[in-house]
């Protein structure tokens, strides 16, 4: 059988790049071979042994590539073609998929989450998961296409209005994706907060109004400019201190975005009456739900540019190394490319 190069967690805290047989496809399956993949937050995880992920693993989630190989009864598909893949992958059965909460689906599995991902050289998907890349997209921003749907799946359930004004809490590539987003979703003013000064010059550059750097002093200093506080509170952090204190800058009527991903053992302490008084909504978004096709047209017509927060494109070879390290400073996204 041929053979090909994967990364593989084969345990906590322990990934190497092994030699493995490529995938064959199954009925309704495609062979992709990989050329760009990101590395998220999620993967770090997985490294870490505090996520769902069996072992061993190839992680790997956001990707693009070409169809390399399909299966029996793939007719929609030729190899060569260039595509995107969402790596959800649901029953359709259960209670949640039948009524329209697919993201819950209570068999859930995803690509390079509990199944093996493109922190490889080909990998095996679902062909009702490809999505066709306009030539106009590259395979960076095709990569980008799955975390930008998450963003998407995140802006319908907090519906930005005309008009409004937004606080992020998060600098990193979601927190940068949600301000484009939220930049071409009628908002007046979009306000970004981080420690790092380097993501907040990154934030001033993709379109943020304002951005403030965390501290003692960030209430009183967004209080006098804005007194009324935010219609729109998002935390893209997951750091359970920036999720409680984000409540103190929302405003009346406010909708509060839960899209970092904190500890599952996490506690915060919110004022009930608050929530009352204030008519606060304070909502969850997990993951995504058919939203492709959403972010691919905003990536096509240039009105969330994906590409400007690649910082690094790296090897399998160099992968390993890269995610024992400490992640640089500069480094706001870095995909996987085999072909390096």
């Amino acid at each position: 059988m041929p053979k090909m190069k994967a990364a593989l967690f084969v345990s906590p805290h322990q990934i190497r790049v092994e030699e493995v047989e490529i995938p064959s496809p199954g009925p309704d399956e495609v062979i992709v071979k990989v050329e760009c993949c990101g590395i998220c937050g999620t993967d770090y995880h997985i490294l870490e042994g505090d996520f769902i992920s069996p072992y061993p693993i190839a992680g790997g989630h956001e990707f693009s590539g070409t169809v390399y190989e399909v299966g029996e009864g793939v007719d929609e598909w030729t190899p060569g073609e260039r595509v995107a893949v969402d790596p959800s992958v649901y029953c359709g059965s259960c209670v949640h998929c039948r009524n329209h909460r697919w993201n819950h689906c209570k068999r859930w599995n995803a690509i390079g989450v509990t199944m093996n991902g493109a922190f490889a050289e080909y990998v095996r998907v679902p062909a009702k998961n490809l999505y066709r890349l306009p030539e106009g997209i590259s395979f960076e921003e095709g990569a980008l296409i799955e975390p930008l749907s998450c963003v998407a799946y995140a802006l319908n359930r907090i519906q930005p209005k005309f008009g409004e004004r937004a606080l992020i809490f998060g600098g990193g590539p979601m927190g940068l994706m949600l301000l484009m987003a939220l930049k071409t979703s009628g908002t007046s003013e979009v306000v970004l907060v981080d420690i790092a000064e380097k993501k907040l010059e990154t934030a001033k550059r993709l379109g943020a109004d304002a951005v403030y750097h965390g501290g003692e002093s960030l209430e009183s200093r967004l209080e006098s400019r804005y007194p009324d506080g935010f219609d729109l509170v998002v935390d893209a952090t997951g750091i359970p201190a920036v999720i409680e204190g984000m409540f103190r800058f929302a405003g009346p009527g406010a909708r509060l975005l839960q899209f970092g991903v904190a500890p599952s053992d996490a506690r915060i302490s919110v004022n009930p009456f608050d929530i009352y008084h204030k008519d606060w909504q304070y909502v969850g978004s997990m993951a995504l739900m058919f939203n492709f096709y959403q972010a691919l047209w905003m990536i096509e017509q240039k009105r969330v540019n994906v590409g400007a927060l690649v910082t690094k494109k790296i090897g399998l070879e160099s992968f390993a190394d890269y995610m024992r390290e400490k992640k640089p400073p500069e480094d706001i996204k870095v995909l996987v490319c085999p072909g390096l």
